[in-house]
């Protein structure tokens, strides 16, 4: 008896000790718990008790009467781990009959609890019942038949409206996978769960279970069996439960498709329309008999007329039916899309295609999305051949919606997986598991056989370490590096980057430091701050798939040469292979190539005014203040309707400050600041080792840094600036929310830009807030991110003054960037443009909605991803709201004016600034009631000096894209 009170006493010590009272439970006191619910014959839960509809609770032998409503009977949860509910949201063991359901649906957390029921199935599934591995016996803890009931009534409640479908149409249908509603098991995580766990108990079985995750198809049922018999006096007792049980779930995931019984499910829909004749002919004119090629497009086509027109259906239960046949047509086509071989290319492009229309219908993509791709995908089908231009625009746009696919997975299920890694490291394969699960799995296979086939034809061939799939992986910025490989496979946010290592990340952190070079599966946007410092410093990256990273795992901490060239075509080595030519890239000489230095000759620190920006212009760019208030100064002259007023803290200000007297120091904070780099100097003078040099000049920075935050202002410019804010922005401080922007001397030079290096505040509103950040953002420059990339590319970084720009907020629906020209594809006359929701969009990594606009049209490049966005409110601050995907962000009317103010900025900026700029520019606006607000503009800046590398055009390859290629080949 006392082995099953121990782990209950240790947990109530565990929850029940001083700390008890601490706004959220630590992450290792979680991991703790579950380890203790693992080994508990309860688990999570505390005794079975009937709960009557009266609310009244009764003994397990004292049922609720017929009287009262009656009751159902169920555990119920440890106190502990109903706090960890209300603290940390977190909720284990999830029993649904008592669960309320618009708490369960969640919306206002963002649904994380329907989520977290889907993880902790799967957690489940491939660890022994995981929190349940002892309560699985707990009998009446959970009852299947109360808990399919509650499942009916919960989904007949949530479908009653279209609102849910229509903004969380692949969430729903995937929930229903998991959630208990009609009898059926999720046979295809089972299997995928079921082989893992076999493997992880006997490792010879790896390369099966490899084959089961990558490339099902119905010989797995052999293989399996073949394995069994041949180890079998190997295998436990136990193992060869679990090798039937395998083979049980294989024979029923590969069983004839009953027709029968789609059909009389399809019968039981009550309402009569053109959808539900749709799927009844389609149940009457196919058979398990027909070969893939046949029934694999009519599928398709049908997931798409059902998802368009579901909410044609009045009752929540016939969605509800409609849904789950969707969901068996979905197991029908990858099925037998894993049994479609492709021979020739016109078979993959005929694949690809309708494989692509199914992402859509089973809502991987939106509908907008594929009706946007649709034409590229459609153009070369039933031709006899193709130029080989097309065929590589086609492979890019397949590319393109297996990107989309995975990256809605990761949108919808990211937050919560995050959240349970920091205390089971086993939920970071969730994502991965419900990726394989859909149709993107066999497209990605298909697109790969098409991509190796046309990089023969283009003579493009990637060189990475020998891995499998490379033409998956392209180069997004041209350049080359040397130095140890890092793989970072989780959250990179809190990963610590060394600016001489190489790093692989799932997606790029969003204040990333300087590194050597950067490969990304999710690649951000092409224009947000992280892509553009890489860009313009010459910084070697590269887009690769989820599968590309899990290969590269195993050469993590080995040292590599790593290239991109101008053409996209990526080269990843080891040491050992490099050759002399790549050995001499990296010499000193080398290293000291393109250094800049600030121009300081014009710098004005006399003027000690805070300036109107209307007063201010590009001539006055790094003499009275940095390039986003000169140039927002000249927009502001140039389209007075779309920017802001705005006040401008000249550099002079700050350098008056700066000559205080420094507490403690016996010298000004001017003076400690050039102590410590004459320090630096002598320490070279001395053969110190760089990094030494550096740590001490960081330490010094950070000194000055805290110093100048709690710097006392002037009375003088306080009075200052209160009068400014009353005749600029007509109001006094502290009732108007406003943006610190700040504007160093260092930014868009012509050879480097500064872009997102340093801080910006969001939204500020009271005095004290607004007083306070001043003094940060002058304090910003000398963080270690800002001064780790100012002294990768500038010879004198001591000498760069801060300006700081205010202006009022604008409480954006959507923004974004906009680059006067096209990035990787497009012309010098296109424009590349990046929106996200909200404010602060596009510029930190996020999975923005990107298009190449031309003159005459728009080419979507990705649409957005990105879970999350901020409002301003005018109290100040920002809220978090959360996004959904059904529609685009711009529209027709936004691109027009977007083609027509880059226009005008093409022609009159350059006259205005009388400069002989002839290069792109970089603007960052947004769209309130779909009209333009400009924040700022800046020279578009590439480093020429990766483009136009002798070793870098000596690996790209020549090709002829107008070379005709016969879709009759075989590949």
């Amino acid at each position: 008896m006392l082995k099953y009170i121990y782990p209950f006493i240790t947990i109530f010590f565990l929850f029940n000790s001083s700390w008890l009272h601490s706004q959220q439970f630590s992450s290792e006191q979680i991991k703790k718990q579950i380890e203790l619910y693992k080994q508990d014959p309860r688990g999570p839960y505390n005794r079975i008790r009937w709960f009557c509809k009266d609310g009244t609770i009764r003994e397990p032998k004292d049922p609720c009467p017929d009287s009262i409503g009656g009751g159902v009977q169920h555990a119920s949860y440890k106190t502990d781990v109903i706090k960890l509910g209300e603290r940390n949201h977190i909720y284990l063991g999830e029993i649904l009959t008592p669960t309320d359901k618009s708490e369960f649906w969640d919306e206002k957390n963002n649904h994380s609890r329907i989520k977290q029921y889907q993880l902790n199935q799967y957690l489940a599934s491939i660890d022994d019942g995981w929190v349940l591995q002892k309560a699985q016996y707990y009998r009446g803890a959970v009852q299947s038949e109360d808990e399919q009931a509650w499942g009916l009534e919960f989904y007949n409640w949530l479908l009653k409206n279209n609102e849910a479908l229509g903004k969380y149409y692949f969430l729903i249908r995937q929930s229903l996978k998991d959630i208990p509603h009609d009898g059926d098991d999720n046979l295809a995580q089972l299997m995928r769960s079921q082989s893992k766990t076999i493997a992880d108990e006997f490792p010879e079985f790896m390369d099966v279970r490899i084959k089961i995750h990558g490339k099902p198809d119905r010989t797995d049922i052999t293989l399996v069996k073949n394995f069994q018999k041949e180890h079998n006096e190997d295998l436990t007792p136990e193992l060869k439960k679990q090798f039937d049980r395998l083979d049980n779930t294989l024979q029923k995931f590969y069983a004839p498709i009953n027709f029968e019984k789609l059909k009389n499910q399809a019968r039981q829909i009550s309402e009569t329309n053109d959808i539900t004749k749709n799927v009844l002919t389609f149940l009457n004119e196919y058979n398990n008999s027909d070969s893939p090629d046949i029934i694999v497009p009519a599928l398709a086509e049908l997931l798409y007329d059902i998802r368009n027109n579901i909410t044609s259906l009045k009752k929540g239960k016939d969605k509800l039916l409609l849904l789950d046949l969707s969901n068996e047509f979905e197991n029908i086509l990858l099925r037998k899309t894993q049994e479609w071989k492709t021979a020739t290319v016109n078979d993959a492009l005929y694949k690809i295609c309708n494989l692509s229309y199914a992402a859509a219908g089973t809502g991987l993509i939106e509908s907008w999305e594929w009706n946007k791709i649709k034409p590229s995908l459609t153009n070369p089908l039933g031709k006899d051949e193709a130029q080989l231009s097309e065929l590589n625009d086609f492979l890019s746009t397949s590319r393109s919606i297996i990107e989309w696919s995975a990256a809605t997975v990761k949108a919808n299920y990211e937050d919560v997986v995050n959240a349970y890694v920091q205390f089971e490291p086993k939920s970071y394969g969730f994502i991965d598991d419900r990726v394989r699960s859909t149709v993107a799995l066999d497209l990605g296979e298909t697109v790969n056989k098409l991509g190796s086939f046309i990089s023969e034809q283009s003579s493009l061939k990637n060189n990475v370490m020998n891995i499998s799939s490379q033409s998956t992986i392209r180069g997004l910025n041209p350049g080359y590096a040397y130095g140890e490989l890092v793989v970072v496979k989780g959250n990179p946010e809190n990963t610590e980057v060394d600016n001489n290592k190489i790093y692989i990340f799932q997606r790029p952190p969003s204040d990333l430091k300087p590194v050597a070079g950067i490969m990304t599966v999710a690649e951000g946007n092409l224009v947000s701050h992280v892509q553009l410092l890489a860009r313009n410093l010459g910084i070697p990256n590269a887009a690769l798939s989820d599968d590309n990273l899990k290969s590269l795992e195993k050469y993590n901490g080995k040292k590599v040469f790593y290239a991109v060239s101008d053409k996209g075509n990526v080269v990843l080595k080891s040491e050992s292979d490099m050759s002399d030519a790549e050995k001499d890239l990296f010499t000193v000489k080398e290293a000291q190539k393109n250094m800049v230095e600030v121009p300081v000759n014009q710098i004005r620190l006399d003027v000690n005014e805070i300036l109107n920006m209307r007063n201010v212009g590009a001539d006055d760019s790094g003499k009275l203040c940095g390039p986003k208030a000169a140039n927002l100064g000249e927009l502001k002259a140039m389209f007075p309707n779309h920017v802001v007023e705005g006040l401008v803290i000249p550099f002079g200000i700050f350098r008056k400050h700066m000559d205080q007297d420094m507490p403690g120091k016996n010298m000004s904070y001017w003076t400690f600041l050039n102590a410590t780099f004459t320090e630096a100097d002598k320490m070279r003078k001395n053969n110190i080792k760089e990094k030494e040099i550096e740590n001490f000049q960081l330490r010094k920075l950070e000194t000055l840094r805290n110093a100048i935050i709690q710097m006392p202002l002037e009375k003088e410019f306080i009075n200052q600036l209160k009068d400014k804010f009353k005749s600029v922005f007509g109001n006094s401080i502290g009732k108007v929310p406003v943006f610190l922007r700040s504007d160093t001397n260092m930014e868009d030079l012509k050879e480097f830009t500064g872009a997102g290096l340093n801080l910006t505040l969001f939204n500020i509103v009271s005095e004290d807030d607004i007083i306070n950040g001043i003094k940060r953002v002058w304090a910003s420059p000398y963080t270690e991110r800002s001064f780790k990339w100012r002294q990768k590319y500038l010879l004198n970084p001591e000498n760069v003054f801060p300006s700081i720009l205010i202006i009022p907020s604008v409480d954006v629906e959507y923004s974004g960037v906009m680059i006067t020209k096209g990035i990787n594809i497009g012309t010098d006359n296109d424009l590349t443009v990046a929106f996200s929701r909200g404010a602060g969009g596009a510029v930190d990594g996020q999975a923005a909605e990107t298009w190449l606009v031309t003159e005459n049209s728009s080419l979507l490049l990705a649409p957005a991803r990105q879970p999350d966005y901020i409002r301003l409110p005018l109290e100040g601050g920002t809220t978090k709201k959360r996004a959904t995907f059904e529609t685009s962000i711009l529209n027709k009317k936004n691109i027009a004016d977007l083609r027509s103010i880059a226009q005008t900025i093409r022609l009159t900026l350059p006259q205005k600034t009388h400069s002989d700029y002839k290069g792109a520019y970089d603007v960052e606006l947004g769209f309130k009631d779909d009209k333009i607000w400009l924040f700022q503009i800046r020279p578009f800046v590439e480093n020429k000096r990766a483009k136009s590398s002798e070793y870098l055009s000596s690996i790209s390859p020549s090709a002829n894209n107008n070379k005709t290629i016969s879709l009759k080949n075989r590949i």
